[in-house]
């Protein structure tokens, strides 16, 4: 089993910035792909982009450019550094992973962007 727990999130105006975290347990979690997703008010859950084992990152085309995903397999920890930030990336941030044949989530932070 996997237990992830995000922080980071918070209110910022447009154009600031702003670095979620995802703290995994276990001893794996060097070896899991780990995505970030978001939910904005009204709308369905979005892939944001994700990060495998290796480094290597993909990303949604609304956030290339602004968002970086890194890893630090010390920290069992996944982060989301999040720049120029717009009112529309105003959602609720998770980041996920899948093991097993199960998919684990975190509880969520809560990103808001005034304009």
């Amino acid at each position: 089993q996997v237990q992830l727990v995000e922080s980071g999130g918070g209110l910022v105006q447009a154009g600031e910035s702003l670095r979620l975290s995802c703290a995994a347990s276990g001893s794996i979690f060097r070896l899991l792909v780990m995505g970030w997703y978001r939910q904005p008010p009204g709308k369905q859950r979005e892939l944001v982009g994700s990060i495998n084992s290796a480094g290597n990152t993909n990303y949604a085309d609304s956030v290339k450019g602004r968002f970086t995903i890194s890893r630090d397999n010390g920290k069992n920890t996944v982060y989301l550094q999040m720049d120029s930030l717009k009112p529309e990336d105003t959602a609720v941030y998770y980041c996920a992973t899948n093991y097993l044949a199960n998919t684990y989530w975190g509880q969520g932070t809560q990103v808001t962007v005034s304009s």
